[in-house]
């Protein structure tokens, strides 16, 4: 797909999408409740469905109403089990931990660059813990054994969704216990993971489980709106468009709601902190160069995203006429006028919609 964008200001409203990150939470924790609800989700995208869609084949019934779906609990798991996870990263990392912890033997199928983006200290954790894990090919992974109680144990560092995923297995199992060691990185989607493991009565204060865990349907939800991708018409308005984005909490757990914060930041050089918010960096960044530059540190992780969105923003930048510098773990963004020009995307959603 090709697009073509011509230079005018923007001005209007427009609704902000749901959650995709709360949605995959609640599409989990609706799949291992007690009772059946309506998840009101008035849309949706490849990530979310591939959750739901996974989730159906572990036994769940998830089907796609007006405004939303109707979410039925697992009654009956499988013997076994091939779950497509497309390319999100949330539903392999997320779905993993949950399938040991059922017990179901489980075949995970991969596309695009889901099959580089890194399993480890997870894999091995689970590993340890009982799962028995391989790797037959490539594009798939092989699940089998079952998650014993205990204590685990996982380095924050390198992905928030290892975390989530362990939290939603030791809610599984019971009477476990789950230490983050090292730096723990994007907080706020662990915080998005207790929100909405409290709203199904599941208390994972201090990352600690009783023996006896259960979820509980508190009745029909809605899932809010999405700040990340919020965020690019909060850029627009921030180069001097007039949008007014509907549908936001501003008091959201969500980490990148920081944009309302950070966007107007730029109108002088900066320097970022990027720990807590990967996903704004290509926004953030597009909105320095048209200003006065800034300074994004703690960012090595993007290089592991659906594509390695360091090295995108700086070719998005060059060919926009800008200069920007990266190193292992700090991009610098310098001012530039923008000019017409030809952007590859590699495919990656959040590069696209910078640019």
């Amino acid at each position: 797909m090709d697009i073509t964008v011509y230079p005018r200001l923007l001005n209007g409203t427009i609704q902000s999408i749901p959650s995709k990150s709360q949605a995959h939470r609640l599409l989990i924790c609706g799949a291992l409740s007690d009772a059946p609800f309506h998840l009101y989700c008035p849309s949706t995208n490849d990530d979310i469905e591939a959750t739901a869609d996974c989730l159906n084949t572990l036994g769940a019934h998830i089907t796609s109403i007006e405004g939303g779906y109707w979410v039925e609990p697992i009654k009956q798991l499988p013997k076994s089990a091939s779950l497509y996870c497309r390319e999100s990263g949330s539903t392999l990392r997320f779905l993993l931990p949950v399938v040991a912890a059922l017990g179901v033997e489980a075949t995970f199928i991969l596309e695009g660059r889901l099959p580089e983006r890194p399993l480890s200290p997870l894999w091995e954790e689970l590993q340890r813990m009982g799962a028995v894990l391989s790797r037959p090919t490539k594009n798939t992974i092989s699940c089998s054994g079952k998650l014993h109680s205990g204590h685990y144990t996982i380095d924050g560092s390198i992905s928030s969704q290892f975390i989530t995923g362990l939290l939603f297995a030791l809610s599984i199992i019971g009477n476990s216990k789950l230490t983050v060691t090292g730096q723990l990185e994007s907080k706020p989607y662990i915080d998005i993971t207790e929100d909405a493991l409290s709203l199904f009565g599941v208390s994972a204060d201090g990352y600690e489980f009783s023996p006896t865990v259960s979820y509980h349907t508190p009745g029909d939800i809605t899932v809010e709106g999405d700040w990340s991708n919020s965020a690019f018409w909060y850029g627009a308005n921030q180069l001097g468009s007039s949008i007014h984005i509907c549908g936001l909490n501003t008091d959201s757990k969500q980490g990148d709601c920081a944009i309302h914060r950070l966007a107007p930041s730029l109108h002088k050089k900066a320097s970022i902190d990027c720990r807590d918010i990967p996903d704004l960096v290509p926004i953030l960044a597009v909105i320095a160069g048209a200003q006065n530059g800034a300074v994004f540190q703690h960012i090595g992780r993007l290089r592991l995203k659906e594509s390695d969105r360091v090295d995108a923003v700086c070719q998005m930048l060059h060919a926009l006429g800008a200069k920007a510098t990266a190193t292992a773990d700090t991009l610098t963004v310098y001012p530039a006028k923008y000019q017409g020009c030809t952007i590859d995307s590699v495919g990656d959603h959040r590069i696209a919609m910078a640019a």
